[in-house]
């Protein structure tokens, strides 16, 4: 289901364990590094959707999360031109996701990654709150940064936790 304007729904989750850790997956046979997320489906609500990815990508049930909150409102990035598929009817040119905040009140060894086939991840850790800015690929990095700020408040009511700043460096002599 792509939308209007060339956007598929999609539902993001961020999940935390007690000590405000965020689950970070690797997709199956590559570097990549992601919070699970997937697509809204006709039929769904976002909620469903969320519960329904939670389940194929990490085996993780209603049972085992309390839903903290979510994003106000979509939030977009775009495919880089190579990745958009252009022969498609119609073209998917990004995603528009609403962002869950989680948080695991079952046992972590509750996590399969492989509840579901083909599987999306073959392996995960817990990070700190700011480190899937500095290993997410480029073009999501803009969305995992105002999912990450919005939602912080409903982890941390207490304040925010410090973001490290990445180096930038300088081009020329």
């Amino acid at each position: 289901m792509i939308d209007c304007d060339g956007y598929r729904p999609n539902v993001g989750i961020i999940l935390s364990n007690q000590e405000r850790r965020l689950f970070w997956a690797k997709r199956i046979g590559q570097q990549a590094w992601q919070f699970p997320q997937g697509g809204i489906r006709r039929d769904e609500s976002p909620l469903d959707a969320m519960y329904r990815e939670l389940a194929e990508e990490t085996g993780l049930g209603p049972e085992h999360v309390e839903v903290i909150g979510k994003t106000r409102d979509w939030l977009r990035y775009r495919l880089p031109k190579h990745l958009i598929r252009r022969h498609s009817n119609p073209v998917c040119i990004g995603q528009k996701q609403i962002w869950f905040m989680l948080r695991l009140v079952g046992d972590e060894t509750c996590v399969r990654l492989d509840s579901v086939q083909p599987a999306e991840f073959d392996s995960w850790r817990w990070v700190d709150y700011w480190r899937p800015m500095r290993e997410v690929v480029f073009f999501k990095r803009h969305v995992y940064r105002r999912a990450l700020r919005e939602l912080a408040p409903l982890l941390f009511p207490e304040g925010m936790p410090g973001q490290q700043r990445q180096p930038r460096t300088r081009s020329g002599a």
